[in-house]
């Protein structure tokens, strides 16, 4: 590999970059996304038999403060307004799940970017390679067949090695996105469960 990356030119410095950047934005996300993910039936469950035990909504809220995540994020925004009616725990955890959506979708145009420019640049480098091919060939007067192949041969180094890094980032970026998908969902379906369990307890009233 450190063979074929030296003979592809100096375009390969770039989709080196372009790599690292790529799998250190990968692990982090990765990480992210782990830290965010909770069992949304068993938490919300938790909060319900707090919020009906004798530790009530502060015992709830304290669940919430002290859970990562999401889930907790919008569970505490609304949990935290009960007091102020319906319209006002639904315009909180509406506003909380924007924020933590747009967190959870942070920086994945940077991603998105890599899958776009790597082979772009891998193309450009086969380009300016066989520019120098053909250039060599016009000087010589000659065309020698070995050489001609082997010219092509590193050209299309650039190319392979830019695919190479777009491929896998694509699988990454659609793996980040079904996982960012899942939890919007689940935020959502959470949030209704626990205004209709508020409705039924009584807790809060809808508005006439």
């Amino acid at each position: 590999m450190v063979y074929y990356f030296n003979k592809g030119g100096f375009i390969m410095k770039p989709l080196l970059i372009l790599l690292i950047i790529g799998i250190a934005f990968g692990i982090v996300k990765f990480w992210i996304l782990l830290r965010s993910s909770i069992n949304k039936k068993k938490f919300t469950k938790k909060i319900l038999d707090s919020i009906s035990s004798e530790k009530g909504l502060d015992g709830a809220i304290a669940i919430c403060e002290k859970t990562r995540g999401p889930i907790a994020a919008v569970f505490h925004a609304g949990l935290i307004r009960v007091g102020k009616g319906l319209d006002a725990v639904e315009r909180a955890i509406e506003n909380t799940a924007a924020i933590e959506m747009s967190f959870l979708e942070k920086g994945m145009v940077w991603l998105s970017t890599i899958i776009s420019v790597a082979p772009m640049l891998g193309f450009l480098g086969t380009v300016q390679g066989m520019i120098v091919a053909f250039d060599q060939i016009a000087k010589a007067g000659d065309i020698i067949p070995s050489d001609v192949a082997g010219g092509i041969s590193i050209a299309l180094l650039t190319t392979f090695f830019g695919l190479f890094i777009a491929i896998p980032m694509q699988i990454i970026y659609n793996y980040f996105v079904g996982k960012v998908d899942k939890t919007v969902i689940d935020m959502e379906d959470s949030a209704n469960v626990l205004v209709e369990n508020l409705l039924e307890m009584n807790i809060i009233k809808k508005e006439e």
